[in-house]
């Protein structure tokens, strides 16, 4: 979704979630009907309902409205925390290769894995990956730690240049290295 669908999305919900709320606060006296017309001249519109429906509502009615009221406010809610998300979202496993005979799938939790090993492998203490999906693809985010005697720029580089050989495509071919 783009940033312009989930700003509309937040809004709808925050909506959907509000006025039944504000609504119920009034109805229980935990806010008083003044201030809240006030600011949102809700009595209009109160008035307007009224006018508009049969004077006398039966108990079953009530139960009915009050039964979709809650659903809507619970459907903004579910809403609402679909685009708060707590952490980021993270596919349990994605496709290396698709190639017929040749189907290749690796987890989340082998992808953290190799990048925290290639991390310490070139001097890195406590390398801490967090993944991300992108598409069909992960996104390698990698925090270290460096020793004070070690020069950071040039153990940052060695890192990803190395969580980038070991995470690199399949489908290229191996780096060739010169036996001593």
């Amino acid at each position: 979704m783009n940033a312009f669908n989930r700003l509309i999305l937040l809004i709808l919900a925050l909506l959907l979630l509000v006025v039944p709320v504000a609504l119920l606060l009034i109805t229980y006296g935990v806010i008083p009907a003044d201030v809240i017309n006030q600011y949102t001249g809700y009595r209009d519109a109160v008035h307007a309902l009224a006018d508009a429906s049969a004077s006398n509502v039966t108990t079953g009615g009530r139960t009915a409205i009050a039964i979709v009221g809650a659903l809507v406010a619970l459907i903004a809610l579910l809403l609402l925390l679909r685009e708060l998300t707590l952490g980021r979202r993270v596919s349990r496993s994605t496709v290396m290769d698709a190639t017929p005979g040749r189907e290749t799938v690796i987890t989340a939790n082998a992808v953290k894995t190799l990048a925290e090993s290639a991390a310490r492998e070139v001097g890195a203490q406590s390398p801490s990956v967090w993944l991300t999906s992108d598409k069909e693809s992960y996104v390698v985010s990698t925090g270290i730690q460096v020793p004070r005697s070690d020069n950071y720029t040039e153990l940052a580089a060695r890192a990803r240049e190395n969580i980038r050989r070991v995470l690199g495509d399949p489908g290229d071919p191996a780096p060739e290295r010169e036996l001593p």
